[in-house]
This record gives structure tokens, sequence and C-alpha cells, in this order.
């Protein structure tokens, strides 16, 4: 059990008394890596698991950001508390969030029951920043009612962002090649809402009848959750109710049917994992400067050893 300082029991507790500052605090200590990062992971545990944690994705220029921006707005009508991570490209210079979603969010900056941060993906692929689910354990741990990933925005490799949310909205747009791509294996899989947004142009109607008819072809199991499409206007605020009452309908059903907990494992299980691969690589960082592995090379070039019995006796020493 990591010891924890009175520093860290002070920022969870003032960040669960809603105190946006100790969030932010939190947050950033998850995406430095900080040394204090154990023991504020212990101190958040007892408190996490109770926000609805809803990914949306969707091939850039869908409109992400704009209607995320709509949904909170009518979440905060229901009276919810709402954390927002938008993963943003990084820099090539700086490394930071590139396009600043907290910018385009900016009619939510005075509002105390939101909570926007931008983290970047630091090239990190599937669509978002390998610190996410660490930092959504913050707002979720700091009482967040709802907390929305909006990840990043680069097309078919999101697919990540389904084994991080409890509930999964895709985002597609009329005349974007949305219904293409639609029919590749992955967008169907993860959708558990879709969203035909900029419904107001030419060609949504085709974009929901597409959609509609690969759901109808796909498979499902007897009680299976079948995805709603909902038609959407982000810059308008239209439609965003419907989508609101779709993610209550089916956070229901994921308690009601037991599929909640078998998602939350899962998710907690890859980031154990992923924890456990980022130990494991910082030890094999450190063999590559061992001169054991010379040694070994060099009986491998000789022709003394075969390269299969040279690296089990390397992973021996990584045992010891």
């Amino acid at each position: 059990m990591p010891e924890r300082g009175p520093e860290v029991d002070d920022l969870v507790a003032r960040a669960r008394d809603g105190e946006a500052r100790a969030v932010a605090r939190l947050v950033s200590l998850v995406e430095g890596g900080s040394p204090q990062l154990r023991a504020v992971m212990a101190a958040l545990a007892p408190y996490a698991g109770h926000a609805h944690v809803v990914g949306l994705t969707g091939s850039p220029g869908v409109g992400k950001s704009t209607a995320t921006s709509a949904l909170v707005r009518v979440l905060r009508a229901e009276g919810k508390r709402v954390g927002v991570l938008a993963v943003d490209p990084s820099s090539p210079f700086s490394g930071g969030a590139l396009l600043g979603d907290r910018v385009r969010m900016g009619d939510h900056s005075l509002d105390e029951g939101v909570y926007i941060r931008s983290m970047a993906s630091r090239g990190h692929l599937g669509g978002l920043a390998w610190t996410t689910p660490q930092a959504l354990r913050v707002l979720d741990a700091a009482g967040f009612d709802v907390v929305l990933v909006e990840t990043v925005g680069v097309g078919q490799s999101e697919v990540e962002v389904a084994g991080l949310a409890d509930t999964t909205v895709v985002l597609l747009a009329p005349g974007m090649g949305d219904g293409i791509q639609a029919a590749k294996a992955g967008i169907l899989e993860i959708g558990d809402v879709f969203v035909v947004n900029k419904a107001d142009r030419e060609g949504a109607d085709q974009t929901r009848r597409d959609l509609r008819s690969m759901i109808n072809l796909s498979e499902r199991r007897d009680g299976a959750w079948k995805p709603p499409i909902v038609s959407t206007v982000a810059r308008a605020g239209t439609g965003f109710d419907e989508l609101a009452a779709s993610l209550a309908e089916h956070r229901a059903w994921l308690g009601e049917t037991g599929e909640l907990t078998r998602r939350r494992v899962k998710r907690a299980r890859d980031e154990i994992e992923a924890i456990a691969l980022t130990a494991l690589r910082t030890r094999w960082g450190q063999v590559g400067r061992n001169a054991d592995l010379d040694d070994l090379a060099a009986s491998v070039a000789a022709g003394e050893s075969d390269p299969y019995a040279a690296a089990d006796r390397l992973l021996a020493g990584l045992e010891t």
C-alpha cells in the first residue's frame, strides 16, 4: 500500500467538494506521471465507479466538439455535474494538446458544474491519451455524474474508446463518406448509440437508412441492445434531448443486464495490464544497457548459443 501524505488526502477531499483547481491538480499529477500517482490512485479508489462514462468518437469534421458542448448543455439542464476529457492531437514541439477544446467549449467555462480538460494524445494510437483511464478515475471520484470522453478524431483506429466507456456514441455526418465507413468492421461493433450530426444537410436521410440497414443485418443475441440512431444539428442544439434520453436508456439497460459490471471489469483488467506492461518496458530498457546482453549477443554471433537460449537466459535475469 503506497504511503500518502496530507497533500494527497487534502487534494482528494477538495476535489470531492467540487473544487475545480483540486481536480485540475490531480489530473496534472496523472498526466505528468508524478511519483505521487500511486498514492493518488489509492486515495481515489473508494470513491470511483459511480459516473456514467460516455465515449464520443467519429471521423474528423463530424462536429464532435460542438456536439459534446450541446450535450453538456442538456445534461446540465437535467441537474447533472459533467466532466469532459477532450483528447487532442499533440503539438510536435511541446507535446501539448493542439486544438484546445476548452476554447471551443467556452460557453461552459463559468459553470461550476462542468469541468473540461484537454489532454494531448502524445502519439498514442486509438484516439486516446495513455493517461486517459487514470484521468477518468479522477473525475469519477470527484463526484461527476457523467464523464464525456471525446476522442482525437483519427477515424477507424478510434475503437479503443469502446473499452474505456460504459456507453459509446459514434457520430457520423452526411457527405463525408461515413456511410461507407459504417460498413467497415469495427464501427458498428463499438457503437451503442449512433448520431447523424449535421442532419439538416442533404444526404442525412440516406446516412440514417444505411446505418439502419446495417444494424438490422448485424447478428445479435436475444436481449442484446439495439443501437438507436439519433439525428442532431449541433450548431443549433437540436436533437440532444433525444440523445440524452438514449444515453439514460442505455445506462439503465447496462445495469439491468449486468453488462455494466462486465464492461468495467474488462476496463480494469486492461488498465492493470497496461500498467504492468509499462513497468516491464521500463525494466527492459534497463536490460538494454546490461553488459550480459552484449555477452549473449557475442555468443550467438559466434555460434556458441542460439537466440532462443540466449533470450531465456536474459528473461531469467529479469525475474531475479
